[in-house]
């Protein structure tokens, strides 16, 4: 018989104890990928929500959140003039209060901004969205916690503005918030002549570095960085990619230790055999090998099970319509490698006291211990 025939021998006469330790790894692989879905997909919504057609974004330099962030709206003037410029909208990130509702976001955009034209408009038009007026669109997350609709008169903040239609976003975070006029939403946050970010769109034939180097060169105060660039250096988005991980690693050490109880058992459970394989000419090299195989083999199946579970969980939270957008059910490779390197790791750190204690059988001791 093969080592990997008794390894999987072994395991099919334990089911139960294999069960437990499987469940253990794949209870950390789910949690680690849920987490990194949950937080993932809140990166991911961020990031759609300044690309908006565009390769790049400008924003103020040394600055811990968006929200704080100063670019003079002028800037889009002085980029549209540039040749490597197809087009450059200003957006105006700000936090606003409702009755009832402590935080509600406002996105500051120019009427021109392709956000709401590619939005599903539930009612009102686009044509009644102007730079020169205060009328905003709602979200449809946010017209339905504002009970508002198009036509009524909404509180917010220390203003009230008609509503002028509502809209479906794809964006979790956009559906539930407030679009405003650039002019009305820098006046009403005393921040005229300002927005948070300018996204730019590359024409044709350009590449990223000119416009670096011009912002470099005109506006060293400033920086400009590509979507990708941005989402890898933002601090905010470290900080949650962070915490997923972290997250994911404390549910490891538990999964760890079910495995190390798991194999324990195993080799206690097993000593007379392991004895009798040691005179059949087992080496303890093979004994230590075959506690090791059955803990990755255990470990694989818990990295199928955690995979199932965590895709299985992401899709029915993204079922619940207030979670729309805010979830991302399709975990990547680069997420899955790292959970399945973690769990390894966990599984052969979990063997090595199990694989160790079996090698070190003494044979002739082992055959009569009771």
């Amino acid at each position: 018989m093969s080592l990997w025939s008794l390894i999987f021998t072994n395991l099919r006469r334990h089911r139960v104890r294999t069960a437990i330790g499987a469940m253990g790894i794949a209870l950390g692989v789910a949690t680690m990928l849920s987490v990194v879905g949950l937080l993932g997909g809140a990166v991911k919504m961020f990031e759609r929500i300044l690309r908006s057609d565009a390769e790049m974004v400008v924003f103020e330099k040394n600055v811990s959140d968006l929200f704080f962030s100063n670019v003079p709206v002028t800037l889009v003037d002085e980029l549209e003039k540039q040749p490597f410029v197809k087009e450059a909208q200003p957006v105006l990130f700000a936090i606003v209060t409702a009755p009832d509702r402590p935080v509600v976001t406002c996105f500051g955009i120019r009427a021109e901004d392709g956000r709401l034209k590619k939005a599903e408009w539930l009612s009102g038009s686009a044509a009644s969205f102007r730079d020169d007026g205060e009328d905003v669109v709602l979200g449809e997350r946010a017209a339905d916690f504002l009970k508002a609709k198009a036509g009524d008169e909404v509180e917010l903040g220390q203003g009230k503005h008609k509503v002028a239609g509502v809209v479906r976003m794809e964006n979790g975070f956009e559906n539930g918030g407030v679009f405003m006029p650039l002019a009305s939403c820098q006046k009403a946050f005393h921040k005229e002549g300002f927005s948070s970010v300018v996204t730019v769109a590359l024409a044709d034939g350009h590449d990223s570095s000119e416009v670096k180097e011009w912002i470099g060169t005109e506006h060293p105060k400033m920086t400009a960085l590509e979507n990708e660039e941005f989402s890898r250096s933002y601090s905010q988005f470290k900080i949650i990619k962070t915490t997923a991980w972290v997250v994911g690693g404390c549910a490891f050490l538990l999964g760890g230790l079910s495995v190390t109880n798991t194999m324990i058992l195993s080799v206690f459970s097993r000593i007379k055999e392991i004895a009798i394989a040691r005179v059949c000419g087992f080496s303890r090299a093979q004994v230590a090998g075959m506690i090791f195989g059955e803990s990755l083999a255990v470990c694989a199946f818990g990295i199928f099970g955690g995979w199932l579970l965590s895709m299985g969980g992401l899709r029915l939270l993204q079922t619940i319509p207030q979670l729309q957008g805010y979830i991302e059910p399709n975990i990547g490779w680069q997420e899955l490698s790292g959970a399945a390197a973690l769990a390894v790791g966990t599984a052969l750190v979990g063997a090595l006291y199990p694989a160790w204690y079996a090698a070190r059988l003494n044979p002739a001791q082992a055959l009569r211990f009771e």
